[in-house]
């Protein structure tokens, strides 16, 4: 299971214990939010597309859209993203689990500017029931990311 590809990425980090379990469903914004306990924008949902054969990660805020004008000026492509069969193989989480963590080789992953609006967020941990809480920096040392864009409204 992805949740355990993930534990196992955060126990060689030493941060195993932070990654958190639900006994209800996280696989929406709004189930996280209310799983957690926060409001939904601190949600930081991951969003995956098909960048010319490329899988793309974008993690944003649980409040935010993409906004195609500014994904299209970004990317040189339209916004595809990935049905929930092709997430799971690309990127090696299945959708309401996807995250930047323990991602498939060659999986690019980018954070919008939307999550700086908040001091912690919550990604997901590859399952529908998960999350851990983590700082802006503490996001970007641990989810491997390409570049912080401005795709979203």
């Amino acid at each position: 299971m992805a949740i355990e590809k993930v534990k196992a990425y955060f126990a060689s980090l030493g941060m195993e214990e932070r990654v958190l379990e639900f006994e209800v469903s996280s696989a929406t914004v709004e189930l996280a939010a209310a799983a957690v306990g926060c409001e939904p924008g601190r949600i930081a949902k991951t969003l995956s597309f098909d960048v010319r054969g490329t899988a793309v990660l974008i993690v944003c805020a649980g409040n935010a859209r993409i906004d195609n004008p500014k994904y299209k000026a970004q990317f040189s492509a339209k916004a595809k993203m990935l049905t929930p069969d092709e997430a799971a193989e690309k990127v090696g989480h299945a959708v309401g689990g996807v995250c930047p963590f323990a991602v498939n080789e060659g999986v690019e992953v980018y954070l919008d500017e939307s999550l700086k609006a908040y001091e912690t967020v919550y990604p997901a941990c590859g399952s529908s029931n998960s999350a851990i809480e983590l700082t802006i920096p503490e996001l970007e040392q641990v989810s491997g990311f390409t570049a912080w864009v401005d795709v979203c409204k």
